[in-house]
């Protein structure tokens, strides 16, 4: 890759319609920061006022965030036998939730129905549909990315997060928190590499890596001025979880004049999914 090739960056934005303070982070980080994208939870309380957010910001891309676990179903309890209890509700322990998924084959049909009730939410908002990805990533989880795949056709899937953050960087430019590190780094790197060949061949966009993921919850405007100043030539995804509570940090970090004074002197490019050739 020559010198003079781009540096694109899409910057998302995760939980979008999980609660007002969660869309109006997601918005200021839009419109005052360097934030070009965001994750819809079609069946969370404030989805509906985040469809009017994206509404009023067009150049906002919003993608599906495919939730299946620590969230709210979009089918009733007796037509996701399994799935969630009599409040809607999945399961809130990734783990066991990812070990019923994987091992538990009678919840197959249950999950299709899941989540082609999600995309059907989705597309009922009229808005264009620039990515998909899943709440703590689980549409990477085999049987998840199994049923995505399968049905990428019908649900219109152009653009996925590959969830592949190169652990090396990441504790060059944070440190704390090893254990998590490390084992999210593994696990998703091994996901990742079974998915890709599945997208390429579908052309389905994705980013040549993802950052946020070994730093979730912790980034702030020195992470990103490090961030930036690192990368190279390519195609990256950086998420975050903007919100007025317990991520405000991350809200100012991406919202920062110093951030977007070195995208600016970079020339780092902000695009959405949607702004991506496919492979």
């Amino acid at each position: 890759m020559g010198s003079d090739a781009p540096i694109r960056l899409i910057v998302n934005g995760d939980d979008f319609g999980r609660a007002n303070g969660n869309n109006r982070a997601i918005i200021r980080a839009h419109r005052e920061g360097i934030l070009t994208s965001a994750s819809l939870m079609v069946n969370e309380h404030a989805a509906d006022a985040a469809v009017e957010l994206a509404r009023e910001n067009p150049k906002l891309g919003v993608g599906l965030h495919v939730v299946l676990v620590c969230g709210r179903s979009a089918l009733k309890p007796s037509e996701t036998v399994g799935l969630v209890d009599q409040r809607f509700e999945f399961g809130r322990n990734a783990t066991t939730t990812g070990m019923r998924y994987f091992f538990n084959s009678k919840l197959r049909p249950s999950l299709r129905q899941e989540i082609d009730a999600q995309f059907r939410e989705f597309r009922l908002t009229k808005l264009p549909l620039d990515h998909v990805n899943g709440h703590l990533n689980f549409h990477l989880h085999p049987t998840i990315f199994r049923i995505l795949k399968r049905h990428a056709g019908d649900w219109g899937i152009g653009a996925m997060r590959l969830t592949r953050e190169p652990l090396g960087l990441g504790l060059r430019l944070s440190y704390g928190r090893y254990f998590y590190r490390f084992s999210h780094a593994f696990i998703f790197s091994w996901l990742s590499r079974k998915a890709q060949p599945s997208l390429l061949r579908r052309r389905i966009r994705h980013a040549d890596c993802v950052f946020g993921m070994l730093e979730s919850g912790r980034i702030t405007e020195s992470y990103l001025l490090r961030l930036l100043e690192t990368i190279g030539p390519g195609t990256y995804e950086l998420y975050a979880h903007p919100d007025e509570d317990s991520h405000a940090h991350e809200t100012e970090a991406l919202c920062s004049p110093k951030v977007r004074e070195l995208v600016r002197q970079r020339g780092i490019q902000l695009v959405r999914y949607s702004d991506l050739i496919p492979k």
